[in-house]
């Protein structure tokens, strides 16, 4: 399959605030095997490898991981497109911090592919820094009134033009969808 080339925003290194990164730490367990998909100059790898079992990062960049120095026993690193490359067998964990992320859909793919269980993920428009299960969300024509974010694709919005359906709940809470009308287009 012929990918396109990186839009050079997407493709943009910009390292995260640290409370992004608190946030991915605190939800490192000890026995993860993370993969950290985008890792740059590893400052957030060598900070899971800290926590976790171990930690494989992916970085298309090789000019960052040859300044990297030496890495801890348990860091592996690796200059690869995560586009195409194969998801390494026994992951339980991604992380994906990359705003304005493209290929969103493709690694969430990949990543249910091969079996892992959960992605921590700042590449849902305007989401932040989550936590999820890779599991399906619930059907997009199922979610009530309010705003959703797809699991699968990435996409958010707003569910319902009807005011009298739209309550404090309906705005203040994100439902987990999937197969949402972003989903369709990008299937048709």
């Amino acid at each position: 399959m012929m990918l396109p080339a990186l839009d050079p925003w997407e493709a943009r290194w910009a390292p995260y605030s640290e409370e992004d990164y608190a946030t991915v730490l605190a939800a490192i367990r000890p026995d993860d095997v993370v993969l950290d998909i985008g890792a740059g100059d590893l400052r957030l790898a060598r900070r899971m490898a800290e926590v976790a079992h171990r930690v494989i990062a992916w970085e298309m960049r090789p000019e960052l991981l040859a300044e990297a120095g030496p890495l801890p026993p348990n860091l592996r690193a690796h200059a690869v497109d995560a586009r195409t490359a194969p998801a390494p067998a026994g992951l339980t964990t991604a992380v994906l911090l990359m705003r304005h992320c493209q290929h969103y859909a493709l690694y969430v793919a990949r990543l249910r592919g091969a079996g892992c269980e959960r992605l921590i993920t700042n590449a849902r428009w305007g989401m932040g820094v989550e936590v999820f299960p890779l599991t399906p969300g619930i059907p997009w024509r199922e979610a009530r009134p309010g705003w959703y974010a797809c699991r699968r694709c990435g996409a958010v919005g707003f569910i319902g033009d009807d005011a009298t359906q739209i309550d404090d709940r309906a705005i203040d809470t994100v439902q987990d969808v999937e197969g949402c009308p972003s989903c369709m287009l990008d299937e048709s």
